[in-house]
């Protein structure tokens, strides 16, 4: 009997897993925040249809989970806050994470105990919560969005740095709170046992921070143990600090990720990788727990009030934190407006509400039941209503941005360094993405904007920038990586502006993701692969640029270099790029900048091309 009710939540967590898979599948198709298909997907699976109920799967284990699932969560969130980046995106950016967080709770915290009737404790913690909107639900967004370039960089900034500032702000009003309802001593006692959990959250996070900070930074642990490392030491400080004080482990663990993110000389970023990929799971399998544990009383809660507060916090609280933050900026009132509309709540609000709710619930606070069901309705709300009207929104206030014609270049070598050089000089913005640390040095050292990492991961989508990107140019040894980042960025910026380079004839067959790629357009030709570029270049070829006076101009720059010569792209005077196709060649017109790879035993290597 008990081997089959193993077996049996085996399966219901494999379906969970299989459920969340789903999800982010349609997520990505449908180019919609995640947590909505999750959150969404969990209602079904709950309240709906009764086919899952977590507190029955995981008994007393449930909250244990939960908690080590959101502390996982709020360490990788805070381990991307760099102090550094909050005062350098600008004024704006810098007010909405700090003065704007405060307005929104405020404002938040006088709603929620107006309307929904909740005590100043509680309506605080929601209050708190619901400052929050995060990368995981603003970048998606973003990039539908095609907005002007400053808003944009606004918008997402906003989203990175508020995640981990404002979590920490909702834990700490969450201690103060959960304190309070289990003191029995006056206002007084509270703040001392308040400050006992500030005093060991702080204490064992920076401590704990600066002495595995200084194992990562001399190496005293291999590289390839840093990643489990760190998520073992997070985790063991979680549990030392509540075993040391109840509930103080979230803040330990926040602070700690902020401290490491912060050290010099830590090499954070493979661990950010590892935790993206771990975040996504717990995520996906958690939300999806979590609305399942919503119930249909607590749904019936959802009245007239709740949408009220809704209307509260999005009507008047962010329009006027906006009118606040911009005060002083250069931002016109449409603008202004634009980011007024945009606030999408996310993935730290839901995942602390349902872990701060059960706690509550558990000493007794009036009105804990109130805290999921309003925070699920704000953040269906908010993704829904945002991702639809948005982009319609922008283009009626005018604020949109002309399609954009950036290059995004998969590689930071010599190939990639000169065509990247060839379009700077042209006026194309471009960005040379790189994980040889070297080759982005070189790049640096031309003046050419580079991105060091995969571009493929989730720490790529939120600091890659893209919105002045248009077309993606594969150029990197690795046939794999340009293959990935080819499936990866068609998704984002449409089929006739990605493009796939030709391999050797001989290892075409053994081309993994050949068949999807098949309809894209070759890059430079049918011949043109990255082993023929590369060598051409370390022989000595170099690329070139000619301006354009009359049709007949390309077949006399053949025969002007007997052949040894190939175009690869053009500019238009308006800007607009066109690349040369194995499909459609080339065929630049009066006016146009040709841009093309001159061999070294062209007999016209020498002669100045540009005019």
């Amino acid at each position: 009997m008990e081997r089959t009710l193993m077996e049996h939540a085996g399966f219901d967590l494999a379906m969970i897993g299989l459920l969340a898979l789903i999800c982010q599948w349609l997520a990505w198709q449908l180019k919609l925040p995640a947590i909505l298909m999750l959150l969404v997907a969990g209602i079904a699976a709950g309240p709906v249809t009764g086919l899952l109920d977590p507190d029955a799967m995981f008994g007393e284990l449930l909250f244990p989970l939960v908690s080590l699932a959101v502390a996982v969560i709020l360490f990788e969130g805070s381990l991307t806050l760099d102090f550094r980046e909050l005062g350098g995106h600008g004024r704006t950016v810098r007010r909405l994470v700090t003065w704007g967080a405060l307005i929104t709770a405020v404002i938040g915290t006088v709603a929620a105990h107006l309307l929904l009737s909740l005590s100043w404790e509680m309506a605080s913690v929601l209050g708190a919560l619901l400052v929050v909107t995060g990368p995981t639900v603003i970048l998606p967004m973003l990039q539908t969005l095609g907005a002007r370039q400053h808003l944009t960089q606004i918008l997402r900034w906003e989203g990175i740095l508020i995640d981990p500032v404002g979590a920490i702000g909702a834990v700490l009003v969450y201690e103060y709170v959960a304190l309070g309802s289990g003191a029995t001593g006056a206002a007084t006692h509270t703040l001392v046992l308040f400050g006992k959990t500030a005093l060991i959250g702080f204490g064992l996070g920076i401590g704990g921070g600066y002495l595995w900070g200084l194992i990562l930074r001399r190496h005293w642990l291999p590289r390839q143990l840093h990643s489990f490392g760190t998520l073992m030491m997070m985790l063991t400080l979680f549990s030392i600090s509540n075993l040391l004080f109840h509930e103080s482990g979230l803040l330990t663990v926040t602070v700690m990720g902020a401290w490491l993110a912060n050290m010099r000389g830590v090499p954070t970023r493979p661990i950010i990788e590892f935790k993206e990929t771990l975040s996504v799971l717990l995520i996906s399998g958690l939300f999806i727990l979590l609305a399942a544990r919503l119930t249909v009383d607590q749904l019936a809660l959802l009245g007239w009030p709740a949408w009220a507060f809704l209307f509260v916090l999005l009507g008047v609280a962010r329009p006027l934190m906006v009118w606040v933050c911009t005060l002083g900026s250069q931002l016109d009132i449409r603008e202004k407006a634009l980011l007024a509309f945009i606030s999408p709540r996310g993935i730290v609000a839901a995942a602390t509400a349902s872990l701060f709710s059960i706690r509550l619930e558990e000493i007794g606070m009036p009105g804990a039941e109130m805290l999921v069901p309003v925070t699920f309705l704000v953040i269906i709300s908010t993704v829904v209503g945002q991702s639809l009207l948005s982009r319609p929104l922008a283009g009626w206030l005018g604020v949109r941005r002309p399609s954009p014609d950036g290059v995004l270049i998969i590689g930071a070598n010599p190939v990639a360094r000169q065509i990247g050089q060839q379009l700077r000089s042209a006026g194309v913005s471009v960005v040379l993405t790189d994980s040889n640390w070297d080759a982005i040095q070189e790049a640096k050292a031309l003046g050419l904007t580079t991105y060091y990492g995969d571009p493929l991961s989730e720490h790529a989508a939120q600091h890659l920038e893209l919105s002045n990107i248009g077309y993606l140019l594969p150029l990197s040894p690795y046939r794999e990586l340009n293959d990935l980042a080819a499936l990866h960025f068609e998704h984002l910026l449409g089929r006739d502006r990605v493009f796939r380079l030709a391999v050797d004839e001989g290892r075409s067959a053994n081309r993994p993701h050949g068949q999807a790629l098949s309809h894209l357009p070759l890059l430079f030709g049918r011949d043109v692969t990255y082993a023929r570029l590369s060598r051409l270049v370390a022989e000595g070829g170099e690329l070139q640029r000619v301006r354009f006076d009359e049709k007949t101009r390309l077949e006399g720059q053949r025969r002007r270099h007997d052949g040894r010569w190939l175009p690869l792209l053009s500019i238009s005077q308006s800007g607009r790029l066109r690349l040369a196709t194995a499909e459609n060649g080339l065929a630049p017109k009066r006016g146009d900048t040709l841009v093309s790879l001159v061999f070294a035993d062209s007999p016209a290597f020498d002669t100045p091309l540009m005019s």
